[in-house]
């Protein structure tokens, strides 16, 4: 689990068939869990100057994988113990986004991002969701696009600063609305009745 609060840019070093190389300040161990711009991804070796990790077929697919190079963002899994802050992050990228615009309103940025209709659903106003591993709140929600407000600050200190019109971001949806909109839409598809569900229940 992670918390969308990123501890560094690293730099990628290479990019070779399935192996990402990081060099990164980050003291990893082997099969460590880390997101790379928000996907969680193991360590399957670890060098003097950073890590290395593997990407699957399915996430090299699934990713916005033009944006492994360079510098990236990485969080490194939660440790028992830890603060927590940000929000609940699996490392799990819904889909990507592309980043429509950027608009400086001088004390803080708006930029609208659109993404595929049926992940909308999952996007709440003044909920929250994950771009490139970044834990932000969402302002609006259109109809296949959301408006999110940073702040100097946080343009500064990721990779957000490096946006622009058509750029492509990976984006994992609130973990709750995902969840919520799950048991919604069973409920509707499921011939059972909740009477009939509590009675098989009690008859453990």
């Amino acid at each position: 689990m992670f918390t969308g609060l990123i501890r560094e840019i690293a730099t990628v070093k290479s990019f070779v068939g399935s192996t990402l190389t990081i060099k990164s300040n980050y003291k990893a161990h082997l099969g460590d869990s880390i997101a790379i711009n928000g996907a969680c991804l193991t360590v399957v070796k670890v060098n003097n100057d950073g890590f290395s990790v593997e990407l699957s077929p399915e996430s090299q697919k699934l990713l916005a994988i033009e944006n492994y190079k360079g510098e990236v963002h990485i969080e490194p899994a939660m440790a028992m113990g830890d603060k927590f802050e940000g929000h609940i992050v699996q490392g799990h990228v819904d889909t990507i986004g592309e980043i429509e615009a950027i608009k400086n309103n001088g004390n803080s940025f708006d930029v609208f991002v659109k993404v595929k209709k049926e992940f909308i659903t999952y996007i709440v106003p003044k909920g929250s969701i994950t771009i490139d591993g970044v834990s932000l709140t969402v302002n609006d929600v259109d109809a296949n696009s959301f408006r999110l407000t940073i702040i100097p600050h946080t343009m500064k200190e990721t990779l957000f600063k490096s946006y622009k019109k058509g750029s492509r971001v990976n984006v994992e949806t609130d973990m709750f609305a995902r969840y919520v909109a799950h048991i919604i839409n069973h409920q509707k598809s499921s011939s059972l009745s909740w009477d009939e569900i509590d009675a098989i229940s009690t008859s453990y």
